[in-house]
């Protein structure tokens, strides 16, 4: 039996021990301290971050995807982040994907038991023809999330890339992905709400894959967003603005 109350992410957290006594503003106080450490937290695994961003691009360059996989607000962070490429970055669909654990329905309504299946993570993965040419982003904040490990393990048994985002030390996934990015963010404002710093956290380091990656590829020029997709009004005058640039 796994002692979950060892977990960084679980344990409570002194500074916020009587925020249900502070007024409100006291209480949104305490919410940004804690969230002040996030940055920091990041910071510290930049090294990681560029190896995930070089390895992506290469990928990419060799007419490999990105894959993103996650249970819960892990999940959804993968899922986002995979569908925000297509019009920022003029790519296909296809090229980062996310998948999260009890599929498209759980990103609005949680699925009992879907991220305690190893097995359904290599189902998942194999319905996506996922190969060794992909790369596979494993995201639990916990870092032991089963239906994350067991896409990990089914990434690397047919020989793909792997890393790892988690906010435990010395994770399980740490332990077993190539490149493994582990921004330690602390305990949580409420206990084990991993939706808070882990995963203001998560969404940093995603952006940085993403964007990072895509510069790396061409899909930017000087800091301009060159293959916008012009869906509405704004983007089809920054368009316009961006033409005038370059």
């Amino acid at each position: 039996m796994e002692n979950f109350a060892e977990l960084t992410t679980e344990k409570i957290n002194p500074a916020t021990i009587n925020i249900d006594k502070c007024t409100t503003l006291e209480m949104v106080q305490l919410i940004n301290d804690e969230d002040k450490k996030v940055a920091t937290a990041v910071e510290n695994v930049l090294p990681e971050i560029a190896r995930a961003v070089d390895a992506i691009a290469e990928s990419f360059s060799r007419g490999g995807r990105l894959f993103y996989i996650g249970a819960g607000t892990s999940g959804r962070l993968g899922v986002l982040d995979a569908s925000e490429c297509p019009p920022t970055f003029g790519v296909s669909p296809d090229m980062v994907q996310g998948l999260i654990a009890g599929g498209e329905g759980a990103l609005i309504k949680a699925v009992e038991g879907a991220e305690d299946n190893r097995a359904l993570a290599e189902k998942d993965l194999s319905d996506k023809n996922f190969c060794a040419e992909d790369i596979l982003v494993g995201i639990t904040a916990s870092g032991r999330t089963p239906y994350v490990l067991g896409g990990i393990d089914f990434a690397k048994k047919i020989g793909a890339i792997t890393v790892g985002i988690s906010c435990v030390e010395n994770s399980a996934l740490a332990k077993v992905v190539d490149i493994a990015i582990t921004p330690i963010t602390g305990a949580e404002a409420l206990t084990g709400s991993t939706r808070m710093k882990a995963g203001t956290a998560t969404k940093m380091v995603l952006n940085m894959l993403t964007t990072a990656a895509m510069i790396k590829i061409g899909k930017v020029r000087s800091n301009l967003m060159v293959c916008v997709q012009a869906t509405n009004d704004k983007l089809r005058d920054r368009i316009k603005r961006i033409n005038g640039m370059i």
